[in-house]
């Protein structure tokens, strides 16, 4: 590897986002390129080659109009990015990167030699392709060329300058789209589903980790002191742990939130300084498929809707089941008091199954309990 493209890729390296490649056709010379030079680790989440036909279709979910064009290197794009969003630490800017190529083989091509590259980011999607001279150059200089293309769109998925690839013939046009989200757009992604979360850091100062995160879920209309009080408990019961808040813009028994109702709620979080996800994911089995690693701030309230086989389709070894899998993800639940009716509610006062003990802890009513709810300020306010 020269001088300029070692710079490069250490550039990658020291900048924030971290990032998840798939890539299919060709450009491998890339990934040899990012491992091979020291703090790989910081910019590289996963690297997946869907190689052959059925692994491409299975990743992608259906078989492509063509498996090289930049349609499907886009949606390559999209899915590594939201892979990325769940593997990386909260808050920290991440990219999915999509390549694929059609290049010199055995056997003699009828098309194009030709390679695709998108880069998604939260707020872009950019766009390069170029078609290739064919039988000029033999299918290592053609790798060689593609993965130049395919450490161009990594780069400027990390705000990191590259210099134009070299050795191209004056007919060989590499072209480049950028298209821009503004906030609405990437929330109207978010509510249709495709990308599963949106991550608004506002912690100031506060340096991100890898590691545990504690997690207040809920509908926060609006965020109150009991909020931010019972957050804080549960985080000083975790050491070092990241906390954070997340709400869903799907409801199970209501419509999704409106932008303007999830625009409202989150400037909430920054006026306290403190991160929320909105996702679009209403039960806590699907918020863990997103969110491992992390505990669950949940009232006793909510404890009895968790383990009740009536919303595992009155299945009570479904039940079992999806909270196992629940589990093995990581993740687990920490219960505080709650009133509920006109009783204060406690996990004992529940059955927990024994298959799934230890993954309920109590919050003690000596540590917290605050009487106010949400909706008991909005009835004052009205």
């Amino acid at each position: 590897m020269d001088g300029a493209r070692k710079a490069v890729v250490e550039a990658i390296h020291a900048s924030p986002t971290q990032a998840v490649i798939y890539l299919s056709g060709g450009a491998s010379q890339a990934l040899g390129w990012l491992m091979s030079v020291p703090g790989a680790s910081s910019t590289v989440l996963e690297a997946v080659v869907p190689y052959s036909r059925m692994s491409m279709v299975q990743l992608l979910g259906k078989v492509p109009a063509s498996f090289a064009a930049q349609e499907t290197s886009d949606n390559m794009a999209l899915l590594a990015y939201n892979r990325a969003l769940k593997l990386s630490t909260t808050g920290i800017p991440v990219s999915g990167i999509g390549f694929t190529g059609a290049l010199a083989s055995n056997a003699s091509k009828r098309g194009e030699h030709r390679c695709y590259v998108s880069a998604r980011t939260s707020q872009h999607m950019w766009r390069s392709n170029i078609i290739l001279s064919k039988g000029l150059r033999n299918r290592e200089e053609e790798d060689t060329l593609s993965s130049q293309l395919l450490l161009k769109g990594i780069a400027t998925a990390c705000n990191v300058s590259m210099d134009p690839l070299m050795e191209l013939q004056e007919n060989e046009i590499i072209n480049e789209f950028k298209q821009s989200f503004d906030e609405d757009q990437e929330l109207e992604q978010l509510i249709s589903g495709q990308i599963c979360m949106k991550v608004y850091s506002f912690d100031k100062g506060h340096v991100l980790e890898r590691g545990r995160r504690v997690i207040l879920s809920g509908s926060f209309n609006p965020l109150h002191d009991g909020h931010a009080r019972l957050l804080e408990i549960a985080s000083s019961i975790y050491e070092n742990a990241f906390s954070c808040y997340e709400i869903s813009a799907i409801n199970a028994d209501k419509p999704p939130l409106t932008l303007k109702q999830i625009k409202d709620r989150v400037k909430q979080f920054e006026a306290i300084g403190k991160t929320i996800i909105i996702t679009n994911q209403p039960y806590f089995y699907k918020k863990a498929e997103l969110l491992p690693d992390s505990t669950f701030i949940i009232g006793a309230d909510t404890v009895a809707r968790v383990v009740d086989p009536k919303y595992y389709g009155d299945n009570y070894e479904r039940m079992l089941e999806v909270l196992l899998g629940v589990k093995q993800l990581g993740c687990n639940f920490l219960v505080a008091g709650r009133n509920v009716g006109s009783t204060f509610k406690v996990l004992a006062d529940f059955d927990i199954p024994v298959q799934l003990e230890g993954m309920f802890s109590p919050i003690p009513e000596t540590l917290f309990r605050m009487d106010i709810s949400s909706t008991e300020i909005r009835e004052k306010l009205h």
